[in-house]
């Protein structure tokens, strides 16, 4: 299929199934799209083993077509969490940066470790046998929230601000530490030998480091351009060319493109929406922005819920999925929910605050794009069934629950107003 065609049947297909979700299903956009085309990929298969193969092999074609890890990972990434920081809050996020870094940084590492060890230990109950390193890239590629996920069911749960902030903030950071880790673990499975201390921590350093200093310098950069003229068509072209531009950039400077997006769509979100725009521009290049994030959201929960047909599952793997969907709550609630009891006073945040940083801990299309992009060997498809697996569960049990869990965790006054 050609590069056009894959594009146009991504966006009929993601269109149609938005309509249905909009006008029967009414759940949040990305879940609705994404579990109506779980439902398609399921009835295509199932009508497939009945001897009914058009459609599902159109889907095949289609799904492999597409180089999802690199569509994501160097396409859609760089202007999802950029339209995810422009409206967040700096001063705010300010106020719990060093909850926010604790938690992106280690609790990050925390959770690949567990995750890793954890898998290693309780998989070959399940009939499943991954060896360690495999484990811990696991780990490292599941443990990372996925930004695009969690800040779309934030908007709709109700949680308290500074919950909403510290999780928020959490996820669009703990992606680039994930990105590093699993690199650093992938070339320890290529090389055979570990990496020294110093060489992990300098490559973490340059990575997250480099990639806050090029985020400032896009973002500070495109705010003098933005000032100098009041025309919005202008204005939003210049922020997407910061955008692709910086994210490419990024890439040839070997930093985070993810931290360095975040970076620059704090400050352009916070500085530039305050002092460098009119009211006009402000209005429109949010309205892009907004449009921006819809639409890619939209395409990418579609993509990972058509997916299902090319994840080879069988009765040994359900009992593994499982098993891995429970290790990763686990590990989940011990990096991060656990030390929001334990340092209660320092995190500042209110009793039930764990309940939301654990449950709310979602995985979506970066863990299944660094699961793609493994090389291959015996162990990628174990790999990739098992990301598919926490990043459905997540989505659709954890993402539909969450307002549940907020309302559990932090009641009502009946006599408050609504």
């Amino acid at each position: 299929m050609s590069g056009f065609d894959v594009a146009a049947a991504c966006l009929v297909i993601t269109a149609l199934l938005a309509y249905l979700n909009r006008r029967f299903v009414k759940l949040p956009t990305t879940i609705g799209v994404m579990a109506i085309a779980l439902l398609l990929s399921v009835t295509l298969v199932g009508l497939d083993g009945l001897g009914i193969s058009g459609l599902h092999d159109y889907e095949e074609r289609l799904i492999r077509s597409i180089d999802f890890s690199e569509l994501l990972m160097q396409g859609m990434l760089s202007l999802l969490l950029f339209a995810g920081a422009l409206h967040v809050n700096l001063a705010a996020l300010q106020a719990v940066r060093w909850q926010v870094v604790t938690l992106a940084l280690l609790g990050t590492l925390l959770s690949t470790v567990v995750v890793g060890i954890a898998a290693w230990f309780l998989l070959p109950f399940a009939g499943v046998n991954l060896p360690l390193p495999y484990c811990l890239v696991f780990g490292a590629l599941i443990s990372p929230t996925d930004p695009i996920a969690v800040l779309g069911v934030l908007k709709s749960a109700g949680a308290p601000e500074r919950v909403e902030l510290v999780i928020a903030g959490e996820s669009l950071f703990n992606d680039g530490v994930g990105v590093v880790l699993f690199t650093l673990l992938l070339a320890v499975i290529a090389s055979g030998e570990l990496p020294s201390a110093g060489h992990a921590l300098g490559l973490l350093t340059r990575e997250a480091g480099g990639g806050i200093l090029l985020g400032m310098a896009i973002g500070y950069a495109t705010l003098l351009l933005v000032k100098g003229i009041d025309s919005y068509q202008e204005e939003v072209l210049l922020t997407l060319a910061a955008v692709l531009g910086g994210y490419a950039l990024a890439q040839h400077l070997h930093v985070s493109g993810p931290i360095a997006m975040v970076v620059a769509g704090l400050v352009i979100g916070n500085q530039g929406r305050a002092h460098a725009m009119s009211d006009r521009s402000r209005q429109r290049v949010d309205t892009f922005w907004e449009l921006v994030d819809a639409m890619l959201n939209s395409v990418l929960f579609v993509l990972i819920g058509l997916q299902f047909v090319v994840i080879p599952f069988s009765g040994p793997m359900a009992v593994a999925a499982l098993v891995t969907v429970a290790i990763t709550l686990l590990a989940r609630w011990l990096s991060v929910g656990l030390p929001s009891i334990l340092f209660a006073p320092v995190f500042g945040l209110p009793s039930g605050a764990w309940k939301i940083l654990t449950w709310g801990g979602l995985r979506g299309g970066i863990s299944v794009a660094l699961a793609l992009s493994l090389p291959p060997g015996p162990y990628r498809e174990l790999v990739l069934t098992l990301t598919y697996s926490v990043v459905v569960f997540s989505i659709l049990v954890q993402g539909l629950s969450m307002g549940r869990v907020v309302r559990r965790a932090f009641p009502r006054d009946p006599s408050s107003p609504a």
